[in-house]
């Protein structure tokens, strides 16, 4: 008989010298931090893809779409900075707004503030078309008090009749306003000039670095606890936490030390459904939690124990795999799975995450912390796995042990012969098998199950590639080769 298948309440303030990552490349150099700060839909993540030359901040018409402190690497004549994106800074909550939208602009403030704090200079962004309003006096207020340098951003210049409105912005008192056009890309080069004279001096930009810290994505459905558990890694709050789904919209990095190491740890947005299906905010916000995928080395995916397993849960595993990334399942809420219920979860594991069942897996309380410090051994064992090589000698001598006890099935009458097999790549583990027919799709992944028990392979996918051997050219009916008679003639009549 064969065995392959036929078919948080943290301060905001404590620690601000550690809330903006530094520059990885270039050990023991601190990049410049500058903070673009106003209030909501002034055009500040506009501003930011325009500094970047790149589309990374999720922008739309909208107040209030970015809502963390979201960090870039930025660089401008050969200098570079971090670019640190904050959402919308509203001093003063409308009173006709609901208990909890005010409670996450309160939240959203303070971040804001936080990135004051940390910040060596402020990009100050202001609508010039309306003008300054109260809340941007606040804002100017509290800038004035933190005492850092300010390069003031009169946004929406989109041409030169529009120039003079931008100068009622110096009753500010905080400098020189600087007109441009953050969707035209008008004056941006001036500005971008103010802010290297506001920031310090700043190292010549390096080209080719590699290395640095192993990057891990969270990634997983709307409140699963993404956010909470960087959060709790991180010992503080880094990113907002809200009882309302899709609270996070940019991925949102974070240098964290863990178990003697430091890890590039990034908190992305929910994936509520297919990229295809979302609008708005929430499409693009889809794109960059595919975009920190692919930047990415090990995925940690977040499942909510205490509610059963979605179709959207084993989608985004899916997703992980088809990307080529390690796998590492965490079951959050463990605090809330009672014996029933864990029970239930084991049969849920067995039965839909057939696919995936060599991933490490978690058993976490991003609420409470239990056993997060799990997840560090769980990722090590995943990259390990992932950057595994078989040497060909020994992948070979398994080979042929398990053909000779197990053949392929045939096919129209024909048994495809596997004659050798090497390793092309790791990243994931990628092996090419010489064959001289087609395996079918049951046998393949037999093979894939009996490499893992030999070799591991644990939080890794495994990609398999047949290489068919090519017909000889002048081969008879049956595939061979022509007879040597046949040969012979041929070079005398040549």
């Amino acid at each position: 008989m064969t065995e392959y298948e036929p078919g948080g309440g943290e301060d905001y303030w404590a620690d601000a010298s550690d809330l903006v990552d530094g520059d990885d490349s270039q050990p023991g150099v601190r990049v410049p931090v500058l903070a673009v700060v106003g209030r909501p839909n002034v055009g500040k993540s506009t501003l930011v893809n325009r500094i970047l030359g790149s589309r990374q901040a999720v922008v739309q018409d909208v107040p209030g779409v970015t809502r963390d402190r979201v960090t870039y690497d930025a660089s401008w004549r050969g200098r570079a900075f971090t670019v640190v994106d904050t959402g919308g800074w509203e001093p003063f909550p409308g009173a006709e707004e609901g208990q909890q939208r005010r409670e996450l602009a309160e939240q959203v403030t303070a971040q804001a503030q936080v990135a004051v704090e940390a910040a060596d200079a402020v990009l100050f962004v202001l609508d010039a078309v309306v003008g300054v309003t109260d809340a941007d006096d606040a804002v100017a207020a509290v800038l004035r008090r933190a005492g850092k340098p300010v390069v003031v951003a009169a946004n929406k210049v989109d041409d030169a009749i529009a120039e003079p409105a931008a100068t009622a912005l110096w009753s500010l008192g905080l400098g020189e306003p600087q007109p441009v056009s953050a969707l035209h890309g008008r004056g941006s080069g001036d500005l971008l000039d103010a802010v290297l004279g506001a920031l310090p001096e700043t190292p010549q930009e390096r080209i080719g670095d590699t290395g640095g810290p192993r990057r891990v994505a969270l990634i997983g459905r709307p409140n699963v606890g993404k956010s909470s558990l960087l959060n709790k890694l991180a010992g503080q709050t880094r990113v907002l936490v809200d009882e309302v789904a899709g609270t996070t919209r940019d991925p949102v990095d974070e240098l964290i030390e863990l178990g003697g190491t430091t890890w590039r740890f990034v908190d992305t947005a929910g994936i509520r459904r297919r990229a295809s299906q979302n609008q708005g905010a929430d499409f693009y916000a889809a794109l960059r939690t595919a975009g920190a995928l692919e930047r990415a080395e090990v995925a940690v995916v977040l499942v909510d124990a205490s509610e059963p397993l979605t179709e959207q849960d084993l989608r985004i595993i899916s997703m992980v795999i088809d990307a080529g990334r390690a796998l590492v399942i965490a079951y959050n809420k463990w605090d809330l799975v009672d014996e029933d219920r864990r029970e239930q979860l084991d049969r849920e594991i067995d039965r839909q995450l057939h696919t995936a069942r060599w991933a490490p897996r978690a058993n976490i309380s991003a609420m409470t912390g239990r056993h997060v410090d799990r997840l560090v051994p769980a990722i090590r064992q995943a990259l390990e796995s992932w950057e595994t090589r078989v040497p060909t000698g020994r992948l070979n001598a398994w080979l042929n042990e398990v053909v000779a006890a197990t053949p392929p099935p045939s096919r129209g009458g024909r048994q495809p012969r596997i004659m050798f097999a090497t390793q092309a790549g790791i990243r994931p583990p990628h092996f090419v098998l010489f064959t001289t027919g087609f395996l079918e799709a049951g046998y393949r992944r037999f093979l894939e199950r009996r490499l893992r028990e030999e070799f591991g392979f644990e939080g890794s996918p495994i990609r398999l590639s047949l290489r068919l051997r090519e017909r000889r050219s002048g081969a008879g009916k049956g595939g061979g080769a022509p007879r040597r008679g046949a040969r012979a003639r041929a070079r005398r009549e040549d």
